[in-house]
């Protein structure tokens, strides 16, 4: 899908298996300067070539991970920008359009999106929801209650473009929330035969159910899973006797 005219995406040269082709910032122009979403890594070419297209009124950011947060201070001496996050449930008007904070947790516990009505329908959604492929939830700042909570607000949003914080963007919000919260209720069984299986840990929970997944994503994936085990622990009433973390390794 191709970027809609009232937005302008600049993509930091900083590709991975984690961050796809690179993390998405996003410009949307106005009469009083633009509004960035998410100015990315400080990586001071892309800071200088978002912050040449203009006056910044300010800069919205969808959570504090540093591939989407750490050039926040270099580009506000550049640009003399700062954050002007709307409370969750509040509306930033910004010409002919309207941006409203969703309260999306669980990747994070500050991630939020950013809904645009008015003369465009979109949203930012960072990294709750990606351009391709599901996004990781990293205990124990990641909850995985408070994520499923989270997408089932972000399906609620219609069919409205994604404009995610890494990849391209996907057509229907309604439909990529829809698809993430049934591969996570998917992984959930998955963990579930695991643990039935005689699997006691995250580590090896991940050789089991993330068996194909390349193992650079290992441990990312392990954080996921003991997001997914504190998520079924809270559910079914259990204890960890041993408070161990899940054997999550640092």
């Amino acid at each position: 899908m191709d970027t809609p005219p009232w937005v302008r995406l600049f993509r930091a040269a900083n590709p991975g298996p984690m961050t796809l082709e690179g993390t998405n910032t996003w410009v949307i122009p106005g009469r009083s300067g633009a509004l960035v979403v998410d100015p990315g890594p400080h990586l001071e070419e892309h800071l200088q070539a978002v912050a040449a297209t203009g006056p910044v009124c300010g800069v919205l950011l969808t959570h504090h991970h540093p591939d989407h947060a750490e050039g926040l201070e270099r580009f506000a001496e550049l640009t003399g920008a700062r954050i002007v996050n709307p409370a969750p449930g509040e509306t930033l008007p910004h010409g002919d359009l309207a941006i409203t904070t969703l309260p999306t947790p669980g990747h994070t516990r500050d991630s939020v999106s950013f809904r645009v009505s008015g003369a465009a329908d979109a949203v930012f959604t960072g990294d709750t929801i990606l351009g391709r492929g599901s996004t990781s939830v990293l205990w124990p700042d990641g909850d995985l209650g408070a994520y499923l909570a989270s997408l089932d607000l972000l399906a609620q949003q219609g069919d409205v473009p994604v404009l995610p914080g890494h990849g391209p963007i996907r057509p229907s919000c309604r439909d990529a929330a829809t698809g993430y919260l049934a591969h996570r209720r998917q992984r959930l069984v998955q963990v579930d035969a695991a643990r039935e299986a005689g699997a006691t840990t995250a580590r090896q929970i991940v050789e089991v159910v993330y068996a194909d997944v390349d193992r650079s994503l290992w441990p990312a994936a392990e954080a996921t899973v003991a997001a997914q085990l504190e998520y079924l622990t809270s559910r079914d009433g259990e204890h960890n006797p041993d408070d161990d973390g899940w054997g999550v390794r640092e």
